[in-house]
């Protein structure tokens, strides 16, 4: 079709785009025209002019994807390839390298984030770790690539093979992995009982088909020990499947609660509800975590359930605190929409609203008590404070008798944990074991465990100040400190 057609024949297209996009703004319209009037020029000359103009397909899959990307950061074209994957990816099966990444990641950044592996998983065992980088795959660069292609690139079928090249924090030169695909079964849900707080901590990683199902298997299992406090972990919890998070808010919410409204372009609303009696006990008070990987999904549940313990009723309150730092902040609703060539594309159709018309987009959930994670020290810093600035590093310093057999003592105990360490770096830890030893050092988990002490103290000693979640939180900021900054005045001295 050549460019003299468009000329000849602007108003009767001008009138057909008006006819099949009635309610669309006319100046949309005008540009639409005058751009598909380009588009056709441009297309023309390629195939008139072009010396050898092979790639069209890829041409026009990326045309089609960058137009989308200008829109807004969630919209983009999913190929054949990267649509099929996106189907395969909330199932709870699929054939891949088992791993966690970051789908928070900017569109279109130089590298993927890896936010844990998966237990026995074929990243595990080939020696990825957590919080690598990933900017190769199958000597692919990641730059330019969505995340929705980038994991594709991961799949594919069983027993096959995929290299990777990985940047690792604290080393100059690229990692180079070769992993072998395998049928992934992804354990969303993981329980740990605190036993001496009587408490219990539950971890979602993200929404699929099977979480609810996993989440409530747990929580059957916990009330039957009659808990004190539960620890609700959506860190790193960057969404999936909005049904899924209705259906778990439905675990802890009333019958016919609203969980999320959404609002188009056109303010239509449209409104989700809880659909089952809950089963979490009501009595128990709950803190959730987030951070900034808190996204989507995961801040809607975080959010939605924060809003009804606001409004709940006084002789029958849901404890639920927000416990970390601010969530990621999308709040935006994309619709996968299949259309020709097998593909589809992702748009943003949507803004999401939290009951009682709170939004989320581009605010995110704030925390009830803030407290940001504080990482473990470095190798070099651990040997520099074991090392250096005590008395006790100095050469010949003087010892007390107890002193001397403690030393001796210290020395086995190291040799034996040494040898039992190399024992241990033989066997693939399991994820399971590997995630309790990153807990005991998670400072964030032992303030949600503090502030959960704090309202089961005041419960049972002063029933009156836990009325509410916001005579609760009134307790709970009053008495904890740890995310306040001290008010200190000076005492003259004479």
């Amino acid at each position: 079709m050549s460019h003299s057609f468009f000329r000849k024949n602007k108003s009767f297209l001008l009138l057909f785009f008006s006819y099949v996009y009635p309610e669309q703004n006319n100046l949309y319209d005008e540009k639409l025209f005058d751009w598909t009037h380009t588009w056709a020029q441009v297309t023309h000359l390629v195939k008139e002019k072009h010396y050898d103009p092979q790639h069209l397909e890829k041409a026009l899959n990326k045309a089609v994807d960058t137009f989308l990307n200008t829109l807004d950061p969630h919209s983009n074209f999913l190929d054949q390839k990267t649509y099929k994957s996106m189907i395969e990816s909330t199932s709870g099966e699929f054939h891949g390298i088992g791993i966690i990444i970051n789908n928070t990641r900017k569109p279109k950044e130089k590298f993927l984030t890896i936010l844990d592996t998966l237990t026995d998983g074929p990243a595990e065992k080939s020696g990825i770790k957590q919080y690598d980088k990933i900017v190769e795959i199958g000597g692919t660069s990641l730059e330019g690539l969505t995340t929705e292609e980038a994991t594709t690139l991961l799949k594919g079928p069983k027993g096959t093979t995929v290299t990777l090249k990985v940047l690792r924090e604290g080393l100059t030169e690229l990692l180079t992995f070769t992993i072998t695909r395998d049928i992934i079964k992804e354990q969303q849900s993981l329980c740990f009982y605190l036993k001496q707080q009587h408490m219990y901590y539950l971890s979602l990683s993200m929404f699929a088909e099977n979480s609810v199902t996993q989440l409530e298997q747990l929580l059957t299992a916990i009330n039957k020990n009659n808990q004190k406090g539960l620890i609700l972990d959506l860190r790193n919890n960057s969404g999936g499947l909005l049904t899924s998070a209705i259906d778990i808010a439905g675990l802890f919410l009333d019958k016919g609660s609203t969980v999320v409204s959404t609002k188009n372009a056109k303010n239509a609303v449209e409104t989700y509800q809880t659909s089952r009696d809950p089963i979490a006990q009501r009595t128990v008070p709950i803190v959730v975590l987030i951070n900034n990987y808190t996204a989507s999904a995961a801040e809607i549940l975080a959010g939605c359930l924060k809003a009804h313990a606001d409004k709940s009723h006084k002789n029958n309150p849901l404890l639920i605190f927000i416990v970390g730092t601010p969530s990621f902040g999308k709040g935006s609703v994309q619709e996968v929409i299949p259309i020709g060539q097998n593909s589809a594309i992702k748009l943003t159709t949507a803004l999401y609203f939290l009951p009682f018309d709170i939004p989320v987009q581009g605010i995110g959930i704030l925390p009830d008590i803030f407290v940001e994670r504080q990482s473990p020290p470095s190798e070099q810093m651990a040997w520099l404070t074991q090392n250096y600035g005590h008395e006790s590093s100095l050469e010949n310093y003087i010892k007390l008798p107890e002193q001397k057999k403690k030393n001796a003592e210290k020395k086995k105990e190291k040799e034996e944990n040494n040898k039992s360490s190399v024992e241990k770096e033989t066997k693939t830890q399991r994820w399971q074991e590997r995630v309790q030893q990153i807990l005991e050092h998670d400072n964030q988990l032992k303030e949600a465990i503090n502030i959960l002490s704090l309202v089961i103290n005041a419960q049972k000693n002063m029933p009156d100040f836990i009325k509410n979640r916001t005579t609760a939180l009134a307790y709970v900021r009053q008495n904890y400190i740890a995310d306040k900054l001290l008010e200190t005045v000076e005492i003259p001295l004479k």
